[in-house]
């Protein structure tokens, strides 16, 4: 299985700007660029055949075995990546989570059900039992409160035939109402209610995008944090020299 790093974006992202760095994917953590940690994390689980790292360039280590140029947004970057990816199955990072440890990547792929693209979800417990009171953004669900994963498995004959809508979605994030509309605002209200479920998502979500989508419950909190501002960087330099020492 090929693994596919997303490390595009803009100079002008806060922490890029902070760093003076092309993206933030680049921004310096315990030194070498964040993604490095994502890469290491990859090659280290054991069941990435290659990384492919899509983002400008960078001297890395360790390398990923193949660099493709950013092609713009998020979905262009992917479906340039895609296309050079081997076998059906592709697992997808996003460059911003450089506590993503090996033993979660194994994890995501050995437990990932048969879907066109499997979300892993990481319970708030397991985040507040490692990282008390750490900032996430939340959905409270009839089966619990969850967190969303930096790491998405793709089926990539499946998942072409969702890129159109996705498309769609991308187009419409700046209108929260027409976003409303095609999710349905029972659904929303559901969800605003706490009384939405997983498979009612995965059912919903299978629905827009016309093909099978699941999500993964994950014990692993370094999945569902990202770094989005300089102060990150600074617990997630503890959090890595903690791990670090505990080894």
């Amino acid at each position: 299985m090929d693994a596919v790093v997303l490390a595009g974006g803009e100079a002008s992202d806060p922490l890029a700007r902070e760093f003076g760095v092309p993206t933030k994917a680049l921004a310096p953590l315990s030194g070498r660029p964040m993604v490095a940690w994502v890469i290491e994390a990859l090659l280290g689980a054991g069941v990435v055949e290659r990384v492919i790292y899509v983002g400008p360039p960078a001297e890395l280590d360790p390398p990923p075995d193949l660099v493709l140029p950013p092609r713009g947004r998020i979905l262009e970057n992917l479906e340039a990546a895609l296309g050079q990816a081997r076998g059906d199955r592709v697992l997808v990072a996003t460059a911003d989570a450089p506590l993503i440890s090996a033993e979660a990547v194994r994890y995501v792929v050995e437990k990932a059900p048969d879907a066109a693209l499997v979300y892993p979800v990481v319970p708030k417990e397991a985040i507040e039992a490692r990282w008390p009171g750490m900032r996430r953004t939340y959905a409270r669900l009839r089966d619990g409160t969850f967190t969303g994963g930096n790491l998405i498995l793709l089926d990539k004959a499946l998942f072409a035939k969702a890129l159109p809508m996705a498309r769609r979605v991308v187009a419409m994030r700046k209108n929260p109402l027409a976003i409303a509309r095609l999710i349905g605002f029972g659904v929303l209200v559901k969800l605003l209610l706490g009384r939405l479920s997983i498979a009612d998502l995965e059912a919903r979500v299978g629905r827009i995008f016309g093909v099978p989508m699941r999500a993964l419950v994950v014990p692993y909190p370094e999945i569902g944090v990202d770094a989005d501002e300089a102060e990150d960087l600074v617990w997630m330099q503890r959090a890595l020299e903690g791990r670090d020492a505990n080894r």
